[in-house]
């Protein structure tokens, strides 16, 4: 049987990094966890870490203010997975140049997988701001990581289901509304739904394949490239009410936004993307792309069908 690459994980005890770690163990990778000192003070973070190390995994401590830390942390393993944070509320993603030029420096790693997993940064120069901050330094991060020709994928894993899925997409909203319910739009727009659970296996499964290889591998499961109006109809249906539907043009959607919070600035600019301009669907994937549910139909993925059944 062939070796399995050993894999660090930077970001392991976060929303998308600890689905990695799961995924990592249950498919026999020897998993490595990067962790900080900081982290011995959230008793939490200290829990999940102490879980994953009972399930097999290593923990490596280092710090992105240490160059040596991080080089010796990387020596160790074959693969670099970054799950660290990219909202608004913990935007990290410019470290990842520290880890960039420590991977440059140990020169063994055969596979770099960058904190990505939601949009394509490639494809989205025309986002409207402040939420374009996230894709502008994720380009930054690309950059660096072709300037010194790391080998790497990207992972374009669009709508995470526990953000959207169970609050029918509406704007701070995490559970099923109960009488009523707004759609973008005419509520047709295209998206991609996709289990977190889902994304950790794929980016395991492509972190050893040739034919992911410094491209971009999006998420699209078929079943799961639904509107907005087919995900609360999937609701209704499984759940057996019906919703009042307001539809929300795109100047009613947008008016008043400058008046908003930051935060919530960031969340109205990237609804827009998704709901209006239908920025996850509305294109081919080229030669420089892969599907992760073509290469890897063994995948039992898990449809919205399911995955709302929890909210029942």
């Amino acid at each position: 049987m062939e070796e399995r690459s050993r894999i660090l994980i930077v970001g392991a005890t976060g929303y998308i990094g600890r689905r990695i770690v799961k995924a990592s163990i249950a498919l026999a990778h020897p998993t490595f966890i990067l962790f900080r000192k900081e982290v011995v003070s959230d008793v939490e973070k200290v829990e999940m870490l102490l879980s994953f190390k009972k399930d097999g995994a290593k923990l490596v401590e280092a710090s992105f203010d240490d160059h040596g830390s991080l080089v010796d942390a990387v020596k160790q393993v074959d693969v670099v997975i970054s799950a660290i944070a990219g909202n608004h509320m913990r935007h990290q993603i410019l470290q990842q140049l520290k880890l960039v030029e420590a991977i440059k420096e140990a020169g063994n790693i055969k596979r770099f997988v960058p904190s990505e997993f939601g949009m394509d940064p490639g494809l989205m120069e025309h986002a409207m701001a402040p939420g374009n901050i996230v894709f502008i330094d994720k380009l930054k991060v690309r950059e660096a990581i072709e300037a010194a020709a790391i080998p790497h994928t990207y992972i374009s894993a669009n709508i995470f289901a526990g953000y959207l899925v169970g609050g029918l997409a509406q704007l701070g909203r995490v559970m099923p509304p109960s009488d009523k319910v707004f759609l973008y739009g005419d509520g047709n727009v295209k998206a991609v739904w996709v289990d977190e659970d889902d994304i950790g296996i794929y980016t395991i499964k492509a972190i050893d394949d040739p034919c992911t290889l410094n491209k971009t591998m999006y998420i699209r499961p078929p079943l799961n490239i639904l509107s907005q109006k087919e995900v609360v109809e999937k609701w209704e249906q499984l759940s057996g009410k019906r919703l009042n539907k307001t539809y929300i043009s795109v100047d009613d959607f947008l008016v008043g936004m400058e008046d908003q919070s930051y935060g919530e600035k960031i969340g109205i600019s990237h609804f827009y993307q998704i709901f209006y301009r239908g920025d996850l669907y509305n294109f081919e994937i080229g030669p420089n792309g892969v599907e992760a549910s073509e290469l890897y139909p063994e995948v039992k993925y898990t449809t919205m069908d399911s995955f709302m059944e929890r909210y029942l």
